[in-house]
């Protein structure tokens, strides 16, 4: 699974891109964005802000424990294979059971522990592999298990963790609609296969059926989409440029596109933003191919998160 979000005005922006009230990306020095422009992005980053801050955001992931095979305990107490935050439940709150790629979790009697808002003995967990996972609480803590490959991890979340208390806002390069290009869509003879690697080193193979095709100052670029879902519309793209580990987080950014019409896609690097590897070190996030890895500054979108930038 990767983790990313999708933006929620594209429809509006391809609009106002195609009846030309926003510039495409044609070179730079393009003139100042539009009202209704520079309020679609603001939106796009109060709802991008408020999503990441949310009582089950990534600013609140306070854990990722990947089980063995057998009993995995877990509990507040240090000895437990998964420690759950001080003040969380019992010592021993129960134990999570690895067989054969399912998973089983046994509740201790008193722990607190509820699947769905309900309490249970012991019950057998899905993961994130076919979608939503199951949701398992102990107080304020949420519990659930993802799937990587030939790993499965439980994932805690804690809306008092120490890096939601302190977060204290993203920061963006000035909106400039030269930014938001018009690219052509270019679908392949017979899909490619593209190999992702992820930050825990794991590499994923995925198919993908065609690229996007752009121009900055003069200059042709291109993108591989990575999509889980061959059925969905929406394009995703993990891209590197120049500016990473400069000005933006140093293993690239993520974009979300689309769809496609009458073969052209807006490519709007305004709403480039961090991976949740640039929030938390729990995070399982997907890198950046060589073949989306641009000799280009693009100084547009979410910069590095953190005190530094």
């Amino acid at each position: 699974m990767i983790d990313a979000s999708r933006g929620s005005s594209r429809a509006v922006i391809l609009a106002l891109l195609l009846t030309g009230l926003v510039a495409a990306g044609c070179g730079l020095g393009a003139p100042r964005p539009s009202r209704e422009y520079r309020s679609s992005i603001e939106k796009w980053r109060a709802d991008r802000e408020a999503k990441l801050q949310s009582d089950d955001g990534w600013l609140s992931l306070a854990g990722l424990f990947w089980l063995q095979p057998g009993e995995n305990s877990m509990g507040t107490a240090s000895d437990q294979d998964i420690r759950l935050p001080e003040g969380v439940g019992p010592a021993h709150a129960g134990s999570f059971y690895l067989e054969a790629g399912r998973v089983m979790l046994r509740a201790k009697p008193g722990s607190g522990l509820t699947l769905n808002g309900k309490p249970f003995n012991e019950v057998v967990l899905e993961t994130d592999a076919a979608g939503e996972p199951d949701h398992v609480r102990i107080g304020r803590v949420l519990l659930y298990l993802v799937e990587r490959g030939e790993k499965i991890g439980v994932r805690v979340k804690d809306p008092e963790n120490p890096a939601r208390r302190a977060f204290r806002g993203l920061k963006y390069f000035p909106i400039d609609p030269e930014w938001s290009i018009i690219a052509e869509w270019v679908t392949f003879e017979s899909p490619k296969t593209l190999r992702i690697a992820n930050i825990i080193g794991q590499v994923t193979k995925f198919q993908v059926p065609g690229e996007v095709r752009f121009r900055v100052a003069g200059e042709s670029y291109s993108l591989l989409p990575i999509n889980e879902d061959p059925a969905d519309d929406q394009l995703f793209f993990v891209f590197g440029d120049e500016t990473n580990g400069k000005q933006t987080y140093a293993a690239g950014r993520f974009l979300d596109a689309g769809p496609v019409r009458d073969g052209k896609v807006v490519l709007d690097f305004n709403k480039a933003y961090n991976p949740p590897c640039a929030f938390t070190k729990f995070a399982t996030c997907p890198l950046p191919p060589k073949e989306n890895r641009l000799s280009l500054r693009i100084e547009a979108g979410e910069k590095a998160y953190g005190p530094r930038h």
